[in-house]
């Protein structure tokens, strides 16, 4: 199992839409700039589906990151097995004038350890940037 984490500097109702809403995941679903994420459906309740199409901004590679929830407590936790059948585990806590994520998933066996560690907080760390972005812009 691998954890990264993140502290977003805004109230959790804010982070939990920018999170779960298609039009928002669109914007901050990529590791790097060269990637982004074309197309997200997000049906956020226990037993709905997920689909976050990611492709290289090339066009020479692609994939679907997709999988269906399992828990789903709303403002605090998201689980959910990937089609892949690993799972995910997703909390999400406020404190103070913040809000901690915390995601533990389990690794694949093609990629390292630590670059599949440094993928996904490459995703979160761009959440948290895009979501406080927006929150500066309003």
């Amino acid at each position: 199992m691998i954890t990264v984490k993140a502290r977003i500097k805004l109230p959790l109702e804010k982070v939990w839409q920018y999170w779960s809403a298609p039009e928002h995941v669109v914007k901050w679903n990529h590791a790097s700039d060269d990637w982004h994420s074309p197309r997200a459906e997000n049906d956020l309740r226990e037993g709905g589906r997920f689909l976050y199409r990611m492709e290289a901004r090339d066009g020479s590679a692609g994939f679907d990151f997709s999988g269906r929830y399992t828990r789903v407590k709303d403002y605090q936790q998201i689980d959910f097995t990937m089609d892949d059948n690993r799972t995910v585990a997703i909390s999400f806590s406020e404190q103070n004038d913040s809000t901690e994520i915390v995601e533990t998933f389990e690794a694949e066996a093609t990629n390292p350890t630590e670059m599949q560690r440094q993928g996904w907080q490459s995703i979160l760390d761009n959440f948290k940037k895009y979501s406080e972005s927006m929150h500066e812009s309003l």
